[in-house]
């Protein structure tokens, strides 16, 4: 690390109390650029200046960063963290987690008539447009804007009318249904507002007022035998139902509710926190932190963070997990509310429910920013949580052991990055050191030659020189018994390490580790993900046997050709690699091979010919 002040400032270390407290960083200009609390200030901020090299990059650079610390000693860890929040605000260092309230306000707007459009927007223009609002959540804006338009069939082209009329056919929201097709130039610009008059009486009245004077309009249409248009207000009427029907599904029986689920991929974490108030789902909030290091850590950060800034605090926060100091920081929630603030995670029922559903955003979230889908940042954010990992496990390599005899035995590696094979860098191993049947040593000589190649190619961070974020072996927990202490022992001990074990019938069933065996069948995304590892890298490590089998059965009978021998019949497989290759080359070109003559080369030819 390029910090020539490490030395003293593991020196001043020492001198701290292990009482607790705040720690304040600051660089070499005096600027504040990391603030923390500490249980233990001694043990806490020595932490930062041993073993550097294993810190996050985030972590690493602040490090890297610091010239000097000052502490402040409080009396108990709790008033710590109400210091250390009060700090944070007040001087806003660069790498402490900052979420600020900087809500701006949204707005409903009609355009002008006629043939007006109604649009959310972020601000209210002079332009003769009638705007509804402010509101300062744009989730519940856009939702509004978007539930109307459906209902009431309104366009959401870019084309303009009249002049377009009829210049064109019909997009695909028309033919759907979900637009009354104006630029056919069937509407009346009369009937046109009409349609647009009842929609911003949805929006100010809400359903339940929208759908009686509806029904009030359908009925007399019906009387004066106008049945087109009871139709349509009979279809606007069932619209409005089946919008209200789903939103029943995000109903909460809490009035006042949080409900704040993460996602992490590589370096990214995503935390989402969905709002309910009275009922119904009103808000949803979003942030993208690099570098958040372990979620059970970032949880209590993130929480504290959060409500540090918004004002806007509930009776109850649900959380997707567990995580560090909960019932501190429930008391800290509680006090900056000023009544009972509950916090909890919910392992069963509607708020579980709930929570997934703000993981699931999160992870769609987090694959706008990544090269994944939201599916693939769920599968591996669930298996992370699944094997306790501390951060989501990306670059995933597999192993599997094959033979048939002593003869074959041999081992395939599968990749999967981003929950997809990595076909390039699947690899294939010859057990070279074992000479009967033993699955646990084949598994260590193919582990140990794997990462001996690692250390001599580490430094170009491709193929053999890239660390896995987890290593699964095929088999049950004696596989995961012998290569731990393997990687132990070559300074690898931070590579996590499952089995893959099957059932009777060779289905995937559960994850071995040390102690035991982990469940997996309950939780289906990442069940599925290990199934399809664990026949993928069966299957290529069978294939890689079969052909090899063959190939040896086809080296050996090479011997009964008149003066080809063992080493001759190798030396053979060696320079035309396949039996296919070796059949199509002519006699000449069989004769051009390492220790070859043209007599043996002959008698070659007529024995793969004649086989025929």
């Amino acid at each position: 690390m390029d910090n020539d002040r490490l030395p003293y400032l593991r020196d001043k270390v020492k001198k701290l109390p292990l009482d607790p407290g705040c720690y304040i960083m600051k660089d070499q200009a005096g600027i504040i650029i990391y603030i923390g609390k500490a249980k233990a200030l001694k043990n806490r901020v020595s932490s930062y200046f041993r073993s550097v090299e294993k810190h996050t990059d985030k972590v690493y650079k602040m490090v890297e960063s610091v010239y000097d610390f000052e502490y402040i000693v409080t009396a108990s860890e709790f008033e710590a963290l109400v210091l250390e929040c009060s700090l944070i605000k007040e001087y806003s260092p660069k790498y402490n987690i900052l979420l600020k309230d900087d809500k701006g306000y949204f707005y409903v707007k009609i355009s002008k008539p006629p043939w007006s459009r109604i649009t959310a927007e972020k601000q209210k223009l002079d332009d003769g447009a009638t705007y509804l609002g402010p509101y300062t959540s744009s989730f519940v804006v856009g939702q509004t804007v978007d539930e109307t338009n459906k209902i009431f069939s309104l366009p959401t082209c870019s084309r303009k009318f009249p002049q377009e009329f009829r210049k064109g056919r019909p997009c695909l929201n028309f033919h759907i249904k979900q637009c009354m097709g104006v630029c056919r130039g069937r509407i009346t610009e009369e009937e046109y507002q009409q349609v647009i008059d009842s929609a911003v009486e949805f929006i100010k009245s809400g359903s339940t007022q929208a759908v009686d004077k509806l029904t009030a309009e359908m009925a007399a249409a019906s009387e004066n035998l106008e049945f087109e248009k009871a139709a349509r207000l009979r279809d606007r009427i069932n619209a409005i139902n089946r919008i209200t029907e789903h939103q029943q599904v995000i109903d909460t029986k809490a009035d006042n509710q949080d409900i704040i689920g993460f996602a992490q991929s590589d370096h990214l974490t995503c935390a989402v926190v969905l709002k309910f108030r009275n009922q119904r789902l009103v808000d949803k909030d979003d942030y993208i932190i690099r570098d958040a290091g372990d979620l059970q850590q970032f949880r209590g950060e993130f929480i504290t963070g959060y409500y540090s800034s918004h004002t806007d605090r509930p009776k109850i926060v649900s959380v997707d997990g567990e995580f560090d100091d909960m019932s501190m920081i429930e008391q800290f929630l509680t006090q900056q509310a000023g009544r009972k603030v509950t916090l909890h995670v919910p392992k069963r029922s509607e708020s579980y429910q709930l929570t997934q559903m703000a993981r699931n955003n999160a992870a769609q979230r987090l694959s706008h920013e990544t090269e994944r889908t939201g599916k693939e940042v769920a599968v591996l954010d669930e298996l992370a949580r699944l094997l306790g990992l501390k951060s989501t496990p990306v670059y995933i390599e597999a192993y599997d052991i094959s033979n048939i005899g002593s003869d074959t035995m041999v081992a395939g590696m599968v990749v999967f990055e981003n929950a997809r094979p990595k076909k390039d860098a699947y690899k294939k191993f010859s057990i070279k050191t074992q000479f009967t049947p033993d699955d646990y040593a084949c598994m260590r000589e193919v582990l140990t030659r794997r990462f001996n190649r690692y250390f001599e190619e580490k430094e170009t961070g491709r193929g053999f020189g890239k660390k896995p974020d987890l290593i699964l072996l095929d088999g049950g927990k004696g596989h995961v018994g012998v290569i731990r202490p393997l990687l132990n022992e070559m300074g690898l001990g931070d590579i996590p390490v499952f089995g893959m074990v099957k059932d009777d019938k060779h289905k995937t069933r559960a994850i071995a580790e040390d102690g035991g065996e982990i469940a997996i069948n309950s939780h289906r995304t990442a069940f599925t993900l290990v199934t399809k590892i664990q026949d993928e890298v069966h299957r290529f490590s069978i294939t890689y046997s079969r052909s090899k089998h063959k190939a040896t059965a086809f080296e050996l009978s090479l011997t009964k050709v008149a003066g080809i021998g063992e080493n001759r019949a190798k030396a053979l497989f060696k320079h035309f690699k396949t039996v296919k290759a070796m059949k199509a080359a002519t006699c000449e070109e069989l004769s051009q091979a390492p220790g070859m003559t043209a007599k043996v080369a002959e008698n070659l030819y007529n024995f793969l010919h004649d086989e025929e």
